[in-house]
């Protein structure tokens, strides 16, 4: 069964760049797991698009964080140009609704890891206007903002102006690869909904980039969401369309409306997806195996698409 779609992060701005990011794709039709030929398929779409920098790309790519996230923004606006009879840009809720009517799919663009600017919180003022409206606090690095899954630590005296800045001027802030620590200092601060935009179940896959049932509960309690990630290895050994579906229920668990869970697959950031999964064609897939398993029509709509939507009508201004 197809519902709408509303997908809280993918990397594929940075794999539309290529391996060496001199090799750009096309957002219309290519081999990653989105592109638009597949998407319009679905009755309905809003895809985050994450421009992704961490400390220490030059390493990778030759060219450091910042001028990695300028091509990432560079290439995801000039496709979304290409393509702007399909899908547009949105900078607010209104903006998703009349796309809806108008049958064009919405883009909305975040950031995974503000190296890219610095860590600065001054230049918030700069990307919102740009249209950023979701935003982490780093990627896999212990940084001046705050510790990581990996690292350890908690949120510093600049990622709290951070992230009082980024609530300020309407950005969702996504506690996903931050460390238990960070989150729980975020908690303590946050005047608005916060969400794990692609992370599962550590009960279910015991692995730090998972929410711990402490955490849903936290997200639940100041109205955020966990967006579901497709990655296998935060899925569980040889993952399936059941193993994404076992996430989704143990959520329910403590979730029963189904509320407080959305979709954040990490498609384009992955390796290796749960079997059964192969891209953003896949989702209506999942729809159904978790309608055989007993969902409610209204929780895998709430799922799908109102609960992102919820979060945005909370936090954008």
């Amino acid at each position: 069964m197809s519902f709408p779609v509303f997908d809280l992060h993918c990397d594929t701005a940075l794999e539309l760049l290529g391996k060496d990011l001199r090799s750009p794709r096309s957002l219309k039709k290519n081999d990653l797991h989105i592109d638009l030929e597949r998407a319009k398929k679905l009755p309905g779409y809003v895809q985050c698009f994450a421009c992704f920098t961490t400390p220490g790309m030059d390493k990778w790519f030759g060219v450091s964080a910042e001028n990695v996230f300028q091509l990432e923004l560079d290439i995801i606006l000039a496709e979304l140009e290409r393509n702007k009879r399909t899908m547009s840009q949105i900078y607010s809720v209104a903006d998703i609704h009349a796309n809806m009517e108008k049958g064009k799919m919405s883009a909305i663009l975040s950031i995974e890891g503000p190296a890219g600017f610095g860590f600065d919180p001054a230049l918030l003022t700069y990307l919102h206007a740009v249209g950023f409206r979701l935003t982490t606090l780093g990627w896999n690095e212990d940084n001046v903002l705050c510790g990581s899954h990996k690292t350890g630590g908690g949120l510093t005296s600049l990622g709290r102006e951070y992230v009082k800045e980024a609530q300020r001027l309407g950005m969702v802030v996504d506690v996903s690869h931050c460390s238990d620590k960070a989150f729980w200092d975020m908690m303590e601060i946050t005047q608005k909904p916060l969400i794990a935009s692609h992370s599962n179940s550590r009960a279910v896959c015991d692995v730090s980039r998972n929410l711990t049932d402490e955490m849903f509960k936290a997200i639940c309690q100041v109205g955020g969401v966990a967006g579901i990630n497709q990655y296998a290895e935060f899925l569980g050994d040889k993952p399936d369309l059941d193993t994404v579906c076992r996430h989704i229920e143990h959520f329910l668990e403590m979730d029963p409306t189904g509320e407080h869970i959305a979709l954040g697959g990490d498609l384009d950031g992955c390796e290796r997806l749960a079997e059964g999964f192969e891209g953003i064609q896949s989702y209506p897939g999942l729809a159904q195996r978790l309608l055989d398993r007993g969902a409610s029509l209204q929780i895998v709509e709430n799922i799908y698409w109102n609960n992102a939507i919820g979060v945005m009508e909370k936090c954008f201004m």
